[in-house]
């Protein structure tokens, strides 16, 4: 059984290149300008892919923008990634911000004002 792990594991990783490169190059909407691809989660069963992004921008105005934009943007990107892919049906896909980075940057503020205090 660790050969279909290992095929979902190269799937999530080939998708995350593919898709980083779509939305580079094929997707024209300024919306999705400056999101990242941090991480791809894909179902046993290949049918679906959660794709995991990040934003330059912590304004919540931008992140329901680069969203919206993902979302619009879903059907060329899974054409793209069944041209790209050899598989038969493309995943469906659902795009999440990733809520990591804010998280660890987050943490760093919190580390950075107890070292400021810890200096007083």
């Amino acid at each position: 059984m660790p050969s279909k792990q290992f095929r979902v594991e190269r799937l999530a990783q080939q998708i995350q290149r593919e898709v980083d490169d779509i939305l580079l190059k094929r997707v024209r909407d300024p919306r999705v300008q400056g999101v990242t691809i941090t991480g791809v989660d894909v179902t046993g069963d290949l049918q679906q892919a959660t794709i995991y992004y990040s934003l330059l921008s912590e304004y919540a105005s931008d992140g329901q923008k680069a969203q919206a934009g993902l979302d619009k943007a879903k059907g060329l990107i899974r054409s793209e990634l069944s041209s790209r892919l050899n598989i038969f049906k493309a995943p469906q896909l659902i795009f999440k911000r990733d809520p990591s980075i804010e998280y660890g940057n987050r943490i760093d503020e919190l580390l950075n004002k107890l070292h400021r205090e810890n200096q007083l």
